[in-house]
């Protein structure tokens, strides 16, 4: 038997059930491009970031054979070279998509600054992550702080590693290649291939710092926020868990 009002079953619902799924609470968020991009540079990363440290890092010779039979490195570098250009593609991809999707996928490029009610939210939502704040604030897309660690760690972060990134394999693609006449000049700006090293490879530390925040803030919020976090970069959907006003 149905609920002739909502069309839901009436099998285990409660009467204050049915009051709340008649009611909005969801909104739809993030754009079908925002998610796939989402995912797709969050593999990326990854692979970068574990690639990256072996680079950085080289792991022991492998005595299975000869120098000649065995590519171990070579494939370490491969990984590497092409989740870069995944991450390129991607996030001049996600730029593209900032001009013509929804309002919520230029969040990502952008601090209101200007704004004072932007940075006392901010505040209040650092209090919120140190347990100092007794309930979270309701918010559609990224919360303040979300926004501004979002613009430096994925906007300022991943253009930065991009270009550096750029730059090293323009080295090795040597002059005349398109990628050292782009990316050529940035060997100039610090003098030498081993400092731009050094940069790329703290930069990695960098978004990995930022991903290990996230991820752990990400499944906090989805248990104590008012709101959805993990499925709505699956779905879309930011779905609310009252409706009440902040």
């Amino acid at each position: 038997m149905a609920s002739p009002s909502t069309n839901i079953s009436a099998h285990d619902v409660a009467p204050e059930d049915l009051g709340t799924v008649s009611r909005q609470t969801s909104v739809y968020v993030y754009e079908a491009p925002v998610r796939i991009w989402h995912w797709i540079n969050a593999a990326a990363i990854l692979t970068l970031c574990l690639t990256g440290y072996f680079i950085g890092s080289p792991p022991p010779s492998m005595q299975i054979g000869e120098a000649t039979q065995q590519f171990v490195f070579g494939y370490i570098r491969f990984a590497h070279f092409a989740a870069g250009m995944v991450l390129t593609v991607g996030f001049l991809g996600r730029i593209y998509w900032a001009f013509f999707g929804n309002h919520h996928s230029r969040q990502l490029f952008y601090v209101p600054f200007w704004q004072g009610s932007f940075w006392r939210e901010v505040v209040f939502e650092i209090r919120w992550y140190l347990f100092l704040a007794r309930e979270p604030k309701k918010y559609v897309g990224h919360n303040p702080l979300a926004q501004l660690a979002m613009f430096f760690f994925i906007t300022l972060g991943v253009s930065f590693m991009i270009v550096t990134g750029l730059a090293l394999y323009a080295e090795g693609a040597q002059e005349g290649s398109l990628t050292h006449d782009l990316f050529g000049w940035v060997l100039g700006l610090v003098w030498n291939s081993q400092r731009l090293h050094t940069l790329h490879h703290l930069g990695m530390w960098w978004i990995v710092i930022f991903m290990i925040v996230h991820i752990y803030v990400a499944i906090r919020e989805d248990i104590m926020s008012r709101q959805s976090i993990v499925s709505t970069m699956i779905s879309g959907h930011r779905t609310f868990k009252d409706d009440r006003e902040d």
